[in-house]
């Protein structure tokens, strides 16, 4: 994964992840429609405003914990994202609850566990994302967040 080494900046990260995961240069952010898969079924939904405006979080969100972006990957950063709270981000709640309704039924004790973990944990939604979080690492967002544990460093989940 993009980020399995603490002292990459987040910017290359995040470069990685939308290469990985074939979401363009840009990471889909500025497109109409987003396409999803459900299983082997696409889904096509609007890609509004405030979706946009927590995309950048989630994308670290992603970055830091390590969850994939699979439906079971989704399901475990929409649990994590609610327990640690999604604040104002109404589309961040909605989408979330979704996922993680869906990852209830194909994967109920990994994303039990990631709910467990958000709720140790800060996250992007309420601590704010500055202009310099480009040249941040890796290893200094999972700090933030407080996803090590005591003496826990140097690993994504």
């Amino acid at each position: 994964m993009a980020a399995d080494n603490d002292l990459t900046a987040l910017r290359q990260a995040r470069a990685a992840y939308f290469r990985e995961h074939g979401l363009g240069v840009d990471g889909g952010y500025a497109q109409t429609w987003v396409k999803i898969k459900l299983g082997p079924l696409p889904v096509w939904f609007r890609n509004t405003r405030g979706r946009r405006a927590a995309l950048l979080q989630h994308d670290l969100h992603h970055i830091a914990t390590g969850y994939e972006t699979t439906l079971v990957g989704e399901a475990e950063i929409g649990a994590w994202e609610l327990a640690s709270g999604c604040r104002h981000y109404y589309a961040a709640w909605l989408l979330n609850v979704g996922a993680v309704g869906i990852g209830l039924l194909i994967a109920p004790r990994r994303v039990w566990r990631a709910f467990l973990r958000g709720r140790r944990c800060n996250n992007l939604y309420h601590l704010g994302v500055d202009t310099r979080w480009p040249d941040d690492t890796v290893g200094s967002l999972r700090r933030r967040l407080g996803l090590y544990g005591p003496g826990e460093e140097s690993h994504g989940r």
